[in-house]
């Protein structure tokens, strides 16, 4: 079993992804973590962010079993990240990594923003989880004040916006839900309303 789900960033997807990966006995990956990987690669070899070169070079190396979520949610790993994912040779090698990973048994929960439209087109169940960039921006500052970091409102959700441009209207594998897909608007749920909804999905496919 395929399970791919879509999102803009802070949306809920992972949390969900990683509820449902343990709650039907899968393999789980955050594709996001895999750019963040390369990214922040490149940041501590002081490698160019434009340099699609080495970029490529570098996300051929990322090793998907030792993907560290604590290390690489840094602020500034995510800005590297969005900014190479747009490089089509980066996101060709990604991707083809992200597929061999979902190929496992019994099966995978693969979560990201082109996972139920390019990486995994023929998964078993399709969820695009959303929420309004305002509530969104709100749970990011409150997980990175949670963690004792600085978190302001204003500048999240304008970052959260910026981000939400750039990967809708890139040339490669833009966000969109997939025609497919079960909309899941997380705006006035709690994650354990929305993992219930999304279970629900799921067995009555």
């Amino acid at each position: 079993m395929i399970i791919a789900i879509d999102g803009p960033a802070a949306s809920g997807k992972g949390t969900l992804a990683r509820r449902l990966a343990e709650h039907f006995g899968l393999h789980h990956l955050d594709t996001g973590l895999t750019y963040r990987a390369a990214a922040a690669a490149m940041l501590k070899a002081g490698t160019a962010l434009d340099d699609e070169d080495a970029a490529s070079a570098v996300a051929a190396g990322v090793d998907l079993s030792k993907l560290d979520r604590a290390a690489l949610s840094l602020h500034e790993v995510g800005e590297a990240a969005s900014r190479i994912a747009v490089m089509p040779r980066v996101r060709k090698v990604l991707v083809e990594a992200q597929r061999r990973f979902g190929e496992q048994e019994p099966g995978a929960v693969l979560d990201g923003r082109d996972i139920g439209t390019v990486v995994c087109p023929d998964a078993d169940v399709k969820l695009y989880v959303t929420a309004s960039p305002e509530v969104r921006a709100r749970r990011r500052t409150d997980e990175l004040a949670g963690r004792g970091l600085d978190a302001d409102y204003a500048e999240i959700l304008t970052d959260l916006q910026r981000r939400d441009e750039r990967d809708t209207t890139r040339t490669d594998s833009p966000l969109r839900p997939a025609v497919d897909a079960h909309l899941l608007d997380t705006s006035e749920m709690d994650i354990e309303t929305a993992f219930r909804k999304a279970v629900d999905i799921i067995d009555g496919i």
